[in-house]
């Protein structure tokens, strides 16, 4: 909302009354109105309403009706089209939408309504054209690129086009008169044929100028190309920025089924399945080139500067600024594929990789500088992008744009310019070329740092030196490290500038990874050799992706967190190695270190899966994709100490909902022979899920229910519970999920997979075994039908609350408890925080059981309010004294802070020196000893 009225008060300016008439402005105006009687009221009447939806062809009707040939009638109408917007823009009652928007449709109907009579002119002569393949008949595909294709189309603009055939073969004829052509010949001669119908100059002028220099090859290259011939130049010969241009790629005409095909072939040209970092520099050299060539032509003809497309801080910036955007996650994120620049830039602050802000102001200034490109071209209809040189023309542009004067002009040119350069830069500037330490604070010891250059042909002893200087510890076994990762096979084999990213990477992180040791030298970061030997593990299995190492160079930023996380977590750098897409929740530390919006994340993730619903593999990916990036933001914030445990669990747990809420649906509509839209089905959390306990690692242990009197109910259930299980658990190129344990549904492994609600109320009535009433302790319901969720409630707190026998209770948990420490022997001399005595399963036991034992005249001891709680309630209840179950709860607290910092180092077993426990584990025992006698 904020973003949407921030651009409305932008634009507000940009609708501002020219000064001056469409006369003054326009001398073609002039020219055209004067030049026939009736003309100026046709204008006067088409203008009192928007163009946008022009009735085109009733236009066109009433001029062919005449007996004036097509090619004529459409060039007079061009004229009348130009001179209403030309009329409606300058009186403020047309915006920039209006103008692109009407020359677009204008643009498309021309084409489409020339193409069609000389194509039937041209089956008249040669026949149909076939599909070799297909034996179909053919049709020409003509695509609109720049802005056309992006429907933002000058109103004195040329048109570039692509002309495309889907196959080869000959034209098919129906009479001794027709001569016979190949597809190829035909669709030559048709192309011709459209280019000239529209673009020759006539008494009345051109319809469009065409362009064709984007075709496969350009100019060098046919006229019109086959799907085969568009498919194999793209995959061998695409240049970088002919996905710039393909990006704006729309068909004009041509049978649906073969645009798709088309779409098909080009989507995995312009739009990586990664995200590709690398079309940063790529567009960067691109535009260099286009900003040498403008300085060039501008110190040719002094005369002739401001060129407001070209030129500094110009057009062809925002939408450079756009659309690498689109080609870095378009691949990934089909919402940054829209071919408008406009909607693109919307697009950007919608999913915060632009601030509301700057797009808003960016948008205004894209409007100024297109409204100014406009009345340039009203001045003689002639396709220029530079202030006239004239003085005289100067002004009258100025007052078209609503300013009294010259200078007024320049000044608010000059500013929308400095702020489109300002942020071109902060995308564009090539960071490469600053090699200085981001945590560089310009002293002379730093200055020193940056001037140690490392490369891959340094021998070991220089390496070795020149780490010392920077003040590594273990400066020897350190270049060892670093000389054998710079000389494996892996690294040595990188093309020229993936090697030379790598060696940039290198010596911007070494004086970091020095310093942020020195600083954490007594907290959990590791050791520089250790951070060093992470951070190398990392690089070298990112490197054949060059668009990681573009990313960590454009970057140098995201480099400094990556450092910071792995010297700070084994887990996190395992993780990030194992998912380096990752890198990109890096880049802004906005959306990094926000508080989780799940409501947001939900529409997010489903919207995300919906568009690729039928495709199972890539909906596995979006389900990983989402998981990942979030749990990835949750670990940044973690190992920088914002998330207590507690915290941390509960959000962890709340993303697992999300991800099985949004999963059952999603599996429900891939089974084919469902007889209902929505399944009776829900998921139950147990264990660490359903006490909202969980970790970044762990499983997830659940439970299949479903009310369903359907006679194909039980196999249909079970089938949509086995490919949940198959989606959360798959290991696909994004990952896997979760890990799913179904060992505590009814019977456990020899229990059937999908219970009958009925089924499981009975089995936990009548036959369930303590220990399985000791896991409904922390059971709720997780996701699926909310009615059988709150039967499961319901029925959950009516088995807690059962009498019974306080002897027989204490012995089964006590003999369980003895069958669990049995089974997890404890060999070393560490303290295992989680089964020894003393520790966090003897606190899980005595809360389960003070809810079995007390829950039937204390109800509240049912709510799932975790341990912690539980032992407050009690003590509060009077079950247990109340200081010493503040000190047990303190101590689980204790317990599962030590535990989560070992695993975030990747120890399996959480088991730390006996004396960092010491005091909790006598706390633990005294109220074991109280409570069990």
């Amino acid at each position: 909302m904020i973003f949407y009225l921030a651009h409305y008060l932008f634009t507000l300016k940009t609708v501002t009354p020219s000064l001056i008439s469409s006369s003054a402005a326009s001398h073609y105006y002039t020219h055209w109105v004067n030049a026939e009687n009736h003309r100026a009221e046709k204008i006067a009447v088409l203008a009192q309403l928007s163009l946008t939806h022009a009735p085109f062809a009733q236009l066109l009707q009433s001029e062919t009706d005449s007996g004036m040939p097509l090619p004529r009638a459409m060039r007079r109408l061009r004229n009348l089209i130009v001179c209403t917007l030309i009329e409606r823009d300058l009186k403020g009652q047309a915006d920039l939408e209006e103008v692109v928007a009407t020359m677009t449709a204008f643009a498309d109907f021309a084409v489409q309504t020339h193409l069609a009579a000389l194509m039937s002119d041209m089956v008249a002569l040669h026949g149909t054209p076939i599909g070799e393949e297909s034996g179909q008949p053919q049709e020409l595909i003509v695509l609109g690129m720049g802005k056309l294709g992006g429907g933002e189309l000058n109103v004195s603009s040329d048109i570039d086009l692509i002309f495309v055939y889907a196959e080869e073969g000959d034209t098919q004829t129906s009479n001794a008169g027709q001569r016979a052509l190949s597809n190829h010949e035909f669709f030559i001669r048709l192309g011709k044929k459209l280019i000239a119908a529209i673009s020759e100059i006539t008494e009345d002028g051109f319809t469009f100028r065409v362009d064709m220099a984007l075709r496969p090859n350009g100019a060098s290259g046919p006229l019109v190309a086959n799907m085969n011939m568009v498919e194999n130049y793209l995959v061998t010969q695409g240049r970088e920025w002919e996905r710039y241009a393909w990006c704006k790629a729309r068909a004009m005409t041509g049978r649906t089924e073969d645009i798709a095909l088309l779409e098909n072939i080009c989507r995995p040209f312009v739009f990586r399945r990664y995200l590709d970092f690398g079309s940063i520099d790529a567009m960067r050299s691109m535009h260099a080139q286009i900003r040498a060539e403008v300085t060039r032509q501008e110190a040719l003809h002094p005369d002739r500067n401001n060129n407001v497309k070209l030129g500094r801080g110009g057009i062809r910036e925002i939408e450079f600024l756009a659309q690498v955007f689109q080609l870095i996650r378009g691949g990934r994120d089909h919402d940054l594929r829209d071919r408008s620049t406009r909607k693109t830039l919307r697009t950007l602050a919608e999913k915060n990789l632009l601030t509301a802000d700057v797009v808003a102001q960016l948008l205004e200034a894209y409007d100024f500088l297109r409204n100014l490109e406009h009345r340039l071209q009203y001045l003689n209809d002639a396709q220029t992008h530079t202030l006239p040189s004239i003085e005289a023309e100067r002004l009258i542009i100025a007052q078209a744009m609503g300013y009294q004067d010259v200078a007024t002009l320049l000044d608010e040119l000059e500013k929308r310019r400095v702020l489109v350069a300002t942020q071109f830069d902060a995308i564009f500037s090539d960071k490469q070329e600053k090699s200085e330490n981001p945590h560089s604070t310009g002293s002379d010891t730093d200055k020193k740092e940056t001037q140690i250059i490392l490369s891959d042909t340094d021998p070991l002893e220089i390496i070795t030196g020149r780490l010392t200087i920077l003040g590594f510890s273990e400066a020897e076994d350190s270049a060892r490290r670093l000389h054998s990762t710079w000389n494996s096979s892996r690294i040595q084999s990188l093309p020229e500038i993936s090697r030379s990213r790598f060696a940039t990477l290198i010596n911007v992180a070494l004086p970091i990874i020095g310093k942020l040791s020195e600083v954490n030298a007594n907290s959990q970061f590791a050791s520089q050799l250790t951070t060093l030997g992470r951070l190398l593990d990392f690089l070298e299995t990112i490197a054949r992706r060059a668009a990681y190492l573009a990313l960590l160079a454009e970057y140098p930023h995201t480099l400094l967190r990556v450092i910071r996380m792995i010297g700070a977590s084994d887990w996190a750098a395992k993780f990030l190695t194992h998912h380096p897409i990752l890198l990109d929740e890096l880049l802004d530390s906005r959306t990094l270190n926000a508080a989780p919006d799940w409501p947001t994340f939900t529409q997010d993730c489903q919207r995300q899966l919906d568009s690729v619903a039928g495709d199972t593999e890539r909906q596995l990916d979006v389900l990983r994709e989402c998981h990942h990036a979030q749990l990835f933001r949750l670990l940044a914030q973690d190992l920088e100490g914002k998330l207590s445990v507690e915290t941390l669990a509960d959000y962890l747990s709340i993303l697992a909902d999300i991800l099985v809420s949004i999963t059952i649906p999603a599996v429900w509509h891939t089974i084919n022979n469902r007889h209902r839209e929505i399944p009776h089905f829900a998921v139950i959390a147990y264990g660490k899920l359903g006490g909202k306990e969980l970790s970044y690692a762990s499983d997830l242990d659940i439970v299949f229910l479903y009310d369903d009197d359907d006679q194909e109910a039980p196999g249909l259930y079970s089938k949509l519970a086995q490919r949940f299980i198959t989606w959360m658990t798959s290991h696909t190129p994004a990952g896997i999920l979760f890990d799913i344990d179904i060992a505590l549904r009814p019977d456990g492994a020899s229990g059937l997979l999908v219970s009958s609600f009925a089924t499981f109320e009975k089995y936990q009535r009548n036959s369930a075994w303590l220990w399985e009433h000791q896991a409904l302790t922390r059971a709720r319901f997780c996701a699926g039908d909310a009615q059988i969720g709150e039967r499961f409630e319901a029925l959950r707190e009516d088995v807690l609350r059962q009498v019974r026998d306080p002897e027989k209770l204490q012995k089964e948990v006590m003999d369980m408890r003895q069958k669990m420490r049995d089974a997890n022997p404890n060999r070393s001399d560490l303290f295992d925080l989680k089964h020894d005595a003393g520790g966090m399963i003897d606190i899980e036991f005595l809360v389960q059981f003070l809810i079995l034992r007390y829950a039937a005249t204390h109800p509240q001891l049912t709510a799932d309010i975790g341990n912690i709680a539980l032992l407050k309630l009690c003590g509060d209840l009077g079950l247990i004294d109340a200081a010493l179950a503040g000190e047990v709860a303190n101590a689980y607290r204790h317990f599962r802070k030590l535990q989560h910092q070992r695993r975030l180092q990747g120890d399996e077993r959480a088991r730390v020196a006996s004396e960092l426990v010491a005091a909790e584990t006598v706390t633990v025992k005294r109220l074991l000893d109280t409570v069990f006698g």
